[in-house]
């Protein structure tokens, strides 16, 4: 009897330390989406082999730019950080690796229109600072050290922000590269391809104007693997705020990405 009460008390303990959560990573299964959308089925392995560094703007202390809906806040990191949470699990879906640079504990997928801000975010669990150069140094930094620890020779970020503009300036997605990178040029030129296709398809007569261009901005001059840069709308304008506090519209902006990125990686494969 005594020697079955040293075990249980062992045991006790040993969870205690070591809760089942840590013992053992749930197959398919990522806490950062919430609880709704943790678990994800595979569809496919057409990204196995791939690696991918997913990062949303701003974040913590700064909110990026901000719009006003139905007398309500949005605020561009929520919505950044949503896209690149749905983004990030359609990857997973299809045997990619992927690595969310940007981080909230709580708020995973959400579906509501208005999304809630918070200042919670981390990158990869540190603090975000507010200045700016800081807070960009901060994410690449922690980005390249992990894409130095990767083998995969397929290695993307991509990088999520809302911009804005008046109200009456209404925008298509459109796409940024590193000066001088093939692949990077590639892969946003795949993106935009795919979206003009999804628009000719469910929209014909509207057209589709996102552009590509090389621009000198910090995150695509200092991280290590090839990257692109989106754009998703103006948070200002009553046309593109749709693309945003639409759930639906936010899961078709992450499903034809990771579209275009299943093309670009069987393109870097031949």
């Amino acid at each position: 009897m005594r020697g079955m009460k040293c075990y249980v008390a062992f045991l006790l303990c040993f969870l205690i330390a070591f809760p089942l959560s840590a013992q053992k990573k749930k197959k398919n299964y990522e806490p950062l989406f919430g609880k709704k959308y943790a678990s994800y089925g595979k569809v496919s392995n057409s990204l196995e082999g791939a690696v991918f560094y997913l990062g949303s703007g701003h974040g913590g202390p700064d909110p990026g730019c901000i719009g006003k809906y139905r007398g309500k806040e949005l605020h561009e990191d929520e919505y950044a950080y949503d896209i690149i949470l749905r983004l990030g699990r359609e990857l997973l879906r299809r045997g990619a690796k992927v690595h969310f640079i940007i981080q909230d504990a709580k708020d995973g997928i959400r579906d509501q229109e208005i999304l809630n801000n918070s200042k919670r975010e981390t990158c990869l669990g540190k603090a975000i600072p507010l200045n700016q150069v800081e807070r960009l140094k901060q994410r690449c930094d922690a980005l390249n050290r992990l894409s130095r620890k990767d083998k995969s020779r397929y290695k993307r970020c991509v990088f999520v922000h809302v911009d804005s503009r008046s109200r009456g300036d209404q925008t298509d997605v459109f796409f940024y590269h590193a000066p001088g990178s093939t692949y990077g040029k590639r892969l946003a030129k795949e993106i935009q391809r795919t979206f003009r296709a999804k628009y000719d398809r469910h929209q014909p007569n509207r057209g589709f104007d996102g552009t590509v261009s090389g621009r000198d901005l910090y995150v695509l001059r200092n991280t290590i693997p090839v990257a692109v840069f989106l754009e998703v709308g103006n948070i200002q304008n009553a046309r593109d705020q749709k693309r945003l506090v639409i759930a639906d519209n936010r899961q078709a902006l992450a499903n034809w990405i990771a579209l275009a990125i299943e093309k670009d990686y069987k393109k870097s494969k031949k």
